[in-house]
């Protein structure tokens, strides 16, 4: 059995490219249920602005470094667990969030302003962390990572695809709510399907090494929703904003670390498989924690 930082996932080119479309699509349908108000809402609490950031881009990435170093996985592995920390929130987290009786506006503004923010705030944490520790640093030298292209490519699929559904929303209104309904979860379904597809044409290596991601992936994600509840409740926020934070902080796009990893990584095993782990089990629990506090009886304030 090949070592697994040497082993690769085959994802055609022609399959990348709708990978590309599919999020591009997907974060198109998510601007068009923003609006400039939910900025200026978001701006009128800016605590919440600055944990919601701090928990999302400071304190995720630092603490999976820590992860990373007291468990001393393989090296494709940490890389995919950097990866993934450095991603801005899933859209899904806005779902999450209405079914735990959270803050849904404040969820939705803060996957957009964690949006725009990615742009230059996933790159940077990705390379940063990646460059620190010295096993990762190893695998960067093997791999042609321009930063400049990464920001590049980070911006297509995120940043333009918002401002142009966000202009859409303000000159089409009522067709872009209409869209949106749509959009949403159709893009979802074929972002889903991709992957299926592409994971299923590698089931052997899939079957082979997920044991090594498996608990390091489930306690990477349960590390990043209790992050942003317990600093939410240090900080005297609401139990429905610590909800939301939880969520915001837990539910990455891990759709956008999966492209990014086959786009410059050539579809890195370790890397690839704690990704697509993550982007399946960070559902399940999401979900699951959002129905046992969808069914408690206390007054969320």
């Amino acid at each position: 059995m090949q070592e697994l930082d040497n082993v690769r996932i085959n994802f055609d080119s022609s399959g990348l490219w709708v990978l590309n479309i599919a999020l591009a699509v997907v974060m198109f349908g998510v601007a068009l249920g923003i609006t400039p108000n939910d900025f200026k809402q978001l701006f009128k609490q800016p605590k919440l602005v600055v944990v919601g950031v701090l928990c999302q881009f400071v304190l995720l990435p630092l603490a999976t470094f820590l992860l990373v170093v007291l468990l001393n996985p393989k090296p494709s592995i940490a890389l995919g667990m950097f990866m993934v920390a450095a991603c801005p929130g899933g859209n899904i987290s806005n779902f999450m969030t209405h079914l735990a009786k959270g803050n849904t506006a404040l969820s939705v503004s803060l996957t957009a302003f964690a949006t725009f923010l990615a742009v230059f705030m996933t790159p940077f944490n990705f390379h940063f962390y990646s460059e620190l520790y010295q096993p990762t640093s190893d695998i960067l030298k093997t791999v042609e990572l321009n930063s400049s292209e990464l920001v590049k490519l980070v911006t297509l699929i995120l940043g333009i695809p918002l401002v142009l559904g966000m202009l859409f929303r303000y000159k089409f209104e009522n067709l872009a709510l209409k869209l949106s309904k749509i959009l949403k979860p159709l893009s979802i379904f074929v972002f889903a399907a991709i992957v299926i597809v592409a994971f299923s044409q590698n089931i052997d290596v899939f079957n082979a090494y997920i044991h090594h991601v498996l608990l390091i992936g489930i306690g990477h994600n349960i590390l990043a929703l209790a992050l942003g509840f317990f600093i939410a409740r240090m900080l005297g926020l609401s139990l429905k904003n610590q909800k939301t934070l939880a969520i915001e902080t837990g539910i990455q796009n891990s759709g956008l670390g999966l492209l990014l990893i086959f786009s410059f990584f050539n579809g890195l095993g370790g890397m690839a498989i704690l990704a697509a782990f993550w982007g399946i089990w960070h559902i399940i629990s999401g979900l699951l924690l959002a129905f046992y506090w969808s069914a408690q009886k206390t007054a969320v304030v």
